[in-house]
């Protein structure tokens, strides 16, 4: 696991084993910020809406949405997935709370120290549950209104882009819900359209990739 910086300052991973990125060279924190909270958490008008991320990773976009829900005075209840979890030198090094969120280093750190399978109050409007697991193997037991799909790319990662994964999530979104990815690809949204999707294709991140895609369960 290699630290490098992105465009816009902020930091990400690199796996050499996957040559993948955790985030947009191009800039992570831009990323994070434009395709889950900007064109998901902030699209949805559910007033206290439950988020589902495929794939925790560096926290990042759990750290967004906490900063957000602090903002907006809105309460969240968040669950990460992650069958890889990072260690906390590692975690440190990115050094996200110092960018954004100054004053709230504790959360960022909570985030990962936080208890697994159990709901951890962050504060009175944030609950946090995490999931130590694989995601293409789990079942889930609750609904959702926003999908935070974050996975490796289908390239390096095939196994978590599989027709019958979007099915599952199609049904454990709530009416009116959406999903968001990074991926445009046109494989990935007719297999989003298949499960039962309305897909739209957004402009992408500033200075980042061209398109992205937002998928829609209609009432």
């Amino acid at each position: 696991m290699e630290l490098e910086q992105t465009a816009d300052g902020s930091y990400t991973l690199y796996v050499p084993e996957l040559d993948e990125h955790y985030h947009s060279v191009k800039g992570a924190l831009t990323e994070s910020q434009h395709i889950f909270i900007d064109m998901g958490l902030n699209h949805s008008n559910v007033p206290c809406p439950r988020i589902l991320e495929i794939g925790l990773g560096t926290g990042l976009n759990c750290f967004l949405t906490y900063l957000t829900a602090y903002e907006q005075g809105r309460s969240i209840h968040y669950t990460g997935i992650e069958r890889y979890p990072l260690d906390t030198d590692t975690l440190e090094k990115l050094a996200y709370p110092s960018l954004i969120g100054k004053g709230q280093e504790e959360i960022f750190t909570a985030i990962h120290r936080s208890e697994w399978e159990k709901d951890i109050l962050l504060s009175p409007f944030f609950t946090l549950h995490k999931i130590q697991g694989d995601f293409t193997q789990y079942t889930f037991q609750e609904s959702y209104d926003i999908v935070y799909f974050d996975a490796f790319a289908p390239e390096k990662q095939p196994e978590m882009w599989e027709q019958s994964l979007f099915q599952m999530l199609y049904k454990i979104v709530s009416p009116g819900g959406i999903l968001t990815t990074y991926c445009a690809k046109g494989i990935v949204r007719r297999m989003l359209q298949t499960a039962g999707f309305t897909v739209e294709r957004l402009p992408g991140p500033p200075g980042g990739k061209r398109e992205i895609l937002r998928a829609t369960k209609i009432k």
